[in-house]
């Protein structure tokens, strides 16, 4: 079956797989899409593969198969997929001290955090004290350096708050510390390469005009609960979130790009997404990447409930790194679903129960209430139930 009848959308979708298909078409008619891209993976092989709309309104550039976006927080997803290699291979303990891996971070009532604490955003340090301009954020050792002095927000492990961007700079400078090279660099050579994703960690100059233009949300700009809120999510002012009172969005910046932001600065096709998910729970280009033991660890729910600072409890279910399934909020497959959502709704996971590789990027950012994702998985478990 071909989905090339409807003008906006072209791909390809497998038999059994149309409903899929039809929410797709639906999000551009109801649910003001603009451009968007969908991959799904069953057993390491696609079977859908969708896009259609715009991927620059400014220009009439249309999307293609391969369009890469800005996809915000599912680049926390593809860090923990980097540690949980290191894990498996020795390299990287997730009982142990950070200091073991990174000596200076243990100053300032720190030298107690240990790495899990790291990526269930339990360390205490969603938000930094020091300012930083947003060349000093790009350049990444002023903000390992401000990490290093911070003292936490509050006794680390007894608490938690998403960390919105520092978990890039604290999870990607322990695999840094491991690995000897950056964080983008790591994934690049052990994951993107090898399995041919259109995913990046830093963005090459080449591939600079085949990113889409991301559209500020209809409900910018947003207040904040809280002054360490904002913090967080601004990285202390150094970027506009969700954009600035003109509507342009912090993340188009071509320097915010090609830098490495792990936290929120990857930049992915939807087949990237699903792909590098599906390789984890089923053979792509050889052995699953994760074991089960780390997959059954990924599951288990590590914070949830109320944050320290934040909004009300929404129902976010976190694990090591990941998002997990969350009935009330995102709840993809089920429980044995592990990823990460974006800001303005992309979303990438997998789920080794129905061995699913699941990856949807855009670039109209949608309001709090936004459901295009949601609406989407659900159709994906209509068809695989």
């Amino acid at each position: 079956m071909t989905a090339s009848d409807q003008p906006l959308v072209q791909g390809d979708v497998a038999d059994g797989f149309g409903r899929v298909a039809d929410v797709f078409r639906d999000n551009f008619a109801t649910r003001g899409e603009v451009g968007a891209g969908l991959a799904v993976y069953v057993d390491g092989r696609p079977v859908v593969d969708l896009y259609g709309g715009l991927a620059d309104p400014r220009t009439g550039r249309v999307w293609q198969r391969d369009t890469p976006a800005v996809v915000f927080s599912c680049t926390k997803g593809i860090l923990a997929v980097c540690a949980y290699l290191l894990v498996q291979s020795g390299r990287l303990d997730l009982a142990a001290p950070v200091t073991r891996y990174w000596p200076g971070f243990g100053r300032n009532g720190k030298a107690d955090i240990v790495v899990r604490d790291l990526l269930t955003h339990r360390a205490g340090l969603p938000a930094l004290d020091r300012d930083l301009t947003r060349e000093q954020v790009l350049a990444w050792e002023p903000v390992i350096a401000a990490i290093e002095e911070q003292t936490p927000l509050w006794q680390p492990g007894t608490a938690y708050t998403y960390h919105a961007l520092t978990y890039g700079w604290l999870v990607g400078e322990v695999i840094r510390r491991v690995t000897g090279v950056p964080v983008g660099e790591f994934f690049r050579d052990t994951l993107a390469g090898p399995l041919g994703l259109r995913t990046w960690i830093g963005l090459p100059a080449a591939e600079r005009d085949s990113v889409a233009w991301t559209l500020a949300p209809p409900d910018n700009p947003v207040s904040y609960p809280d002054r360490v809120s904002e913090r967080s999510l601004t990285m202390g002012g150094a970027f506009d979130f969700p954009a600035d009172a003109a509507g342009l969005v912090s993340f188009n910046d071509p320097a915010v790009q090609a830098a490495e932001v792990p936290g929120a600065g990857g930049v992915s096709s939807a087949a990237g997404l699903a792909r590098l998910y599906a390789a984890c729970v089923a053979p792509v280009a050889g052995p699953p990447l994760l074991t089960t033991a780390s997959v059954d660890d990924a599951v288990v729910v590590r914070s949830q409930g109320r944050q320290r600072y934040g909004g009300p409890d929404a129902g976010q279910r976190w694990g090591t790194g990941f998002l997990l399934g969350s009935p009330r909020i995102r709840p993809m497959l089920g429980d044995r679903s592990f990823g990460h959502d974006g800001a303005g709704g992309h979303l990438g996971f997998a789920d080794d129960r129905y061995r699913v590789g699941f990856g949807y990027v855009l670039n109209q950012m949608g309001p709090a209430d936004d459901d295009r994702a949601n609406r989407l998985t659900a159709a994906l478990r209509d068809c695989l139930d």
